[in-house]
């Protein structure tokens, strides 16, 4: 058995997505679960579209989910003199050769294959043929170059996703390998890299499966070794529609501002369009020794918004204190939020982690006990009701001196109420509104004990 080998290889021309990203996973679990080595490959031949600022999305969005790789980043910049040397051998072999058909004649080529209405495809006429005589190179006319593309038969493979494929090569017209300026392009130079780089297994989107007979049939003239390839279907959003930036986050690291876990992601990124049995929750470790293409699914997997909060808000509780309190300290620190005046974050965080799904949503909760907090009138008004200003006068003398832990807080409440013949609602929610400017709190003795009995006291005072 060869050593694995898998690539991900992403175009620089924008963020990583997350269609992507699950490609790079898929890719990384496989090359893991067999002790393979991860090759990461930037293809950046398109350098109209190709910017540094989306290389560095790229590798920053591959750092924040953690898929380190094994070689690379390769750079298909960098490598052109390889697919040059490459092109040059291919000519000699007579598994390439040169055509000085102008852009001219190609447009009126397709314009005569279109009226005849048959598929437009390059007719040939360059193309070395035992007894074919061919046309006088014409001054000026700097030639492409053309892979020698198979007349008969078949194109096949097995599919580690899809099942068989075929294509008949007679639909494959003979593609450019390099344009006129000498540049090589895309199909040829994933070929070379594929081939230079050993890779086993070909694990991508299935936008790729009409390049894959191209590629097979190059590599073939090669003599290279060709690789198994995995076709990922596409994602579909919640609404069941192709996946796209009007579905909101689809860049990797947009998951990232909008205050979700990398291990949630990576989670959820797995089962979209992959399974173990009916696993839902499992670790990147766990991840590693399950991972199989046998289990890749070929119908798209949709994206569920809600189950990748489910997801978050799981690993959030899972996350201890500390490192949840570090994080959510930072989203703070970004909006200029001092958590050094107020109570322990770590206990504020801890508090409120069962009610929130995103780091960002946390960090909205346990905001209030860090800035001053001025309720909003119409919900003071709401709540703040002129049989309860008594009681909260009367509780706010009893915390002057009561014991500063949520049990003896709780007590003073029940003390309080029943004193003044109130239903619990009554007394709870005008503190809830005053103490954090919210309708919806954890126990309201919990709040209390948290904010210290000096920051309660000043709140009342300023309320009532």
């Amino acid at each position: 058995m060869k050593p694995v080998r898998t690539r991900f290889a992403p175009s620089p021309t924008g963020f990583l997505h997350i269609g992507g990203a699950r490609t790079a996973l898929f890719s990384w679990a496989y090359a893991r679960r067999h002790g393979g080595k991860f090759i990461l490959r930037i293809e950046d031949t398109d350098v109209a579209r190709s910017t540094p600022e989306a290389v560095q999305a790229i590798l920053d969005g591959m750092a924040w989910l953690d898929l380190t790789h094994d070689e690379g980043p390769f750079y298909q910049m960098q490598r052109m003199d390889r697919y040059k040397e490459v092109i040059q051998q291919m000519l000699a072999a007579g598994t390439a050769y040169y055509c000085y058909t102008t852009k001219e004649e190609l447009d009126a080529l397709r314009a005569e294959q279109e009226a005849q209405k048959i598929k437009p495809r390059y007719d040939g006429r360059w193309r070395p043929e035992e007894g074919k005589p061919l046309p006088t190179p014409p001054a000026g006319v700097p030639p492409v170059v053309r892979f020698k593309n198979p007349k008969g038969g078949t194109v096949a493979w097995d599919d580690a996703v899809k099942g068989r494929i075929e294509f008949a090569n007679e639909e494959l017209d003979d593609l450019i390998i390099a344009r006129a300026d000498g540049t090589p392009t895309y199909n040829f130079c994933v070929c070379v890299d594929d081939w230079d780089m050993g890779i086993t297994q070909v694990i991508r989107g299935d936008d790729h499966v009409n390049n894959t007979p191209r590629q097979i049939n190059i590599l073939k003239a090669l003599g290279a070794e060709v690789p198994t390839y995995a076709h990922l279907s596409m994602i579909l959003g919640d609404d069941g529609a192709k996946l796209s930036k009007r579905h909101g986050a689809v860049s990797v690291m947009q998951y990232e501002e909008d205050g979700f876990l990398p291990e949630a992601v990576i989670n959820y990124l797995a089962r979209l369009g992959w399974s173990h049995g009916d696993d839902e929750i499992f670790s990147r470790q766990q991840l590693v020794e399950w991972f199989d293409l046998d289990h890749i699914t070929a119908s798209a997997a949709q994206f569920n918004t809600e189950k990748l909060l489910w997801l978050n808000q799981h690993y959030m509780k899972q996350t201890p204190p500390a490192e949840l309190a570090a994080k959510v300290k930072q989203r703070l620190a970004a909006r200029g939020v001092d958590t050094s005046h107020g109570p322990d974050l770590e206990k504020a965080v801890a508090l409120y982690v069962d009610r929130c799904n995103t780091l960002n949503v946390l960090a909205d909760a346990v905001e209030v006990f860090y800035v001053h907090v001025t309720p909003h009138a119409d919900l003071l008004a709401q709540h703040l009701s002129d049989e309860a200003r008594p009681a909260l006068a009367d509780f706010a003398a009893g915390i002057a001196d009561v014991a500063w832990e949520a049990p003896a807080i709780n007590a003073l409440i029940k003390e309080t109420v029943t004193k003044h013949g109130l239903k619990m609602p009554k007394l709870a929610m005008p503190l809830r509104v005053i103490l954090t400017g919210q309708a919806q709190t954890p126990s309201v003795d919990a709040v209390i004990a948290l904010i210290g009995r000096e920051g309660v006291l000043a709140a009342l005072k300023n309320n009532l």
